[in-house]
């Protein structure tokens, strides 16, 4: 009762001052949503170390750092800010130095759109979200892809022909997959009617990923070729190309590259979440009813990272042929497929 007060009394003065309103939620909001994001992606390098650690029976992840290896994260961390900052010669400066920022810029314009969950009060949602726009759907998967340009700008700039190599891999991967994620996420608008995360969330009756099986399929695929992770980390196979992109990079520049990618591989497990498996939706849980759409959604998001380690831990490199092949050849007609099957039963059961 508390909290609907809480709420009924912002919603009254929102209404009273538009404007005041959103600039104070964006400023809360970027506050909040910089330190969750930044914790979270830290969890989840102590996530993978740990996981990866256990299925690929290497000790010393499983040792070094303390109690549970928390104290190696702060270790890593100390090291990379106190590493020498050294720019190759020949390199081009400016692109150089503002590719680890558009990075992470990018990985700020995802989260600003995503739901961090809800909270159940007097028995109705209120999703964690600073900016709850129409189309944010389509915003987040297009803001996504920007990263890509982020890795082109490093690899371009290093004046080192691997991670040239290692630029365009990532650009002629991002092309043949962006296609079929974008056709994926417009079916399961049309089964929402709605572009909007939120209304997808609420419209989920039953998880698209059983509605849309094939879709849930290649938007998985797609996701992790668009996070860069393996089988498809061309653009930094070190057995190929020594480390893509990043060889000229080292200490905090290279510390912000490699952050950005465990950002994206947490706002992207939470867009899989949202879009295909129901979001923060479930049962009550007694006691704990306010933080029960919490409980839920942390729960499906780490079962989706789960897999994802499991999936770097157990699966072997493609070739960049075989990559593109894949997304060209296969993963853009399926989904097609999969658009026209939402269409039919989107306009059947409208």
């Amino acid at each position: 009762m508390y909290l609907s007060t809480i709420i009924e009394t912002v919603s009254a003065w929102a209404a009273q001052e538009p404007k005041i309103y959103a600039l104070a939620i964006g400023l809360i909001g970027a506050a909040i949503i910089s330190g969750v994001i930044n914790i979270g992606a830290m969890a989840v390098v102590w996530l993978e170390r740990k996981f990866l650690g256990d299925i690929q029976a290497r000790f010393g992840p499983n040792r070094v750092g303390s109690r549970w290896g928390l104290l190696q994260l702060g270790a890593d961390a100390i090291k990379l800010f106190t590493k020498e900052d050294s720019i190759p010669r020949g390199a081009d400066k400016p692109v150089y130095v503002w590719a680890p920022i558009i990075a992470s810029i990018t990985t700020m314009l995802v989260a600003a759109a995503i739901p961090f969950g809800a909270l159940r009060i007097d028995g109705k949602d209120y999703p964690l979200v600073v900016a709850n726009m129409d189309i944010s759907a389509f915003y987040v998967e297009a803001a996504l892809s920007i990263t890509t340009i982020a890795v082109f700008m490093a690899g371009f700039s290093s004046n080192n022909k691997y991670s040239m190599l290692g630029a365009f891999r990532g650009i002629a991967r991002m092309i043949a997959y962006e296609v079929p994620m974008g056709v994926c996420v417009i079916a399961v608008a049309l089964m929402a009617h709605s572009l909007n995360l939120v209304e997808i969330v609420e419209s989920q009756t039953l998880w698209y990923a059983f509605a849309q099986p094939l879709g849930f399929i290649v938007f998985t695929i797609a996701l992790v070729t668009d996070l860069g992770r393996i089988p498809f980390d061309q653009s930094e196979a070190e057995e190929e190309i020594i480390a893509g992109y990043t060889t000229e990079y080292g200490g905090i520049r290279w510390g912000l590259l490699y952050f950005q990618e465990y950002i994206n591989m947490l706002l992207g497990s939470i867009l899989l979440v949202l879009l295909f498996l129901g979001g923060w939706k479930g049962p009550s849980i007694p006691v704990i009813t306010v933080l029960s759409p919490m409980v839920w959604f942390l729960m499906k998001v780490l079962i989706v990272l789960i897999f994802l380690i499991w999936v770097r831990g157990s699966l072997v490199r493609f070739r960049i042929d075989q990559v593109t092949d894949l997304g060209w050849k296969w993963m853009l007609p399926l989904s097609l497929v999969n658009l026209a099957w939402a269409a039919f039963v989107g306009l059947y059961f409208a």
